[in-house]
């Protein structure tokens, strides 16, 4: 769902209003960090890290083979 905002100055920055309703479908508060994506379309607003899928799934892959090191250092 598209929706217009406009950009106002803010001390030497600019920042833009969030519409309530969208905040709360993604659950961002006052103060939460998102990420401002690049894209060619534009630039997308994420609630999350898009990086982060892509460090767990590194995790996921070494934590398979080294699993029995993992289980070893635990001791």
């Amino acid at each position: 769902m598209a929706k217009a905002t406009t950009i106002r100055s803010i001390g030497n920055s600019a920042g833009t209003t969030i519409p309530k309703a969208m905040l709360q479908r993604y659950q961002i508060a006052e103060g939460d960090r998102v990420h401002l994506i690049e894209t060619e379309d534009g630039i997308l607003i994420m609630p999350f890290d898009p990086t982060f899928e892509e460090a767990m799934d590194v995790y996921t892959e070494g934590s398979r083979t080294y699993r029995n090191a993992m289980r070893a250092l635990a001791r």
